[in-house]
């Protein structure tokens, strides 16, 4: 992956760059994960949130994640794409969502976290790591 990288929404309102390459790439199977996308899981990064410049205003919805810390998930007001979350368990790092970086081609997930929560007909990589919640660092 080269950095900076880039992302943004479907509309071009909102858009970010980042200068650090991520210290963590993750599929989340979580619940909350799931009800945000339609999917089964959400394929993310996390970067130091000082490295990260965003344009746009962003609108922030807070929910209670699976940790039962409050995750602001940051999306587009316009578009309503979904773009950045931000765990109050991790408050150093800005989580990007993946689908919505320039060139996807380069995320390379290390594990699968929460599946303890994945849905029986999701086929997750067995070549992955796996943890039934968030690991402990």
């Amino acid at each position: 992956m080269a950095t900076p990288f880039t992302g943004g929404c479907v509309c071009g309102a909102i858009r970010y760059e980042c200068s650090a390459e991520p210290v963590m790439m993750a599929q989340c199977h979580c619940r909350d994960c799931q009800k945000v996308t339609g999917g089964a899981f959400v394929p993310a990064l996390a970067v130091p949130t000082a490295s990260v410049k965003i344009t746009g205003q962003p609108k922030y919805y807070e929910t209670k994640g699976d940790s039962g810390q409050t995750v602001s998930r940051g999306f587009c007001p316009n578009c309503g794409a979904r773009l950045f979350g931000k765990p109050q368990v991790m408050q150093q790092f800005t989580v990007i969502f993946a689908g919505s970086l320039d060139d996807p081609s380069w995320f390379r997930p290390g594990m699968d976290i929460y599946t303890s929560s994945a849905q029986p007909w999701d086929h997750m990589n067995p070549n992955l790591p796996k943890f039934p919640k968030m690991p402990q660092t």
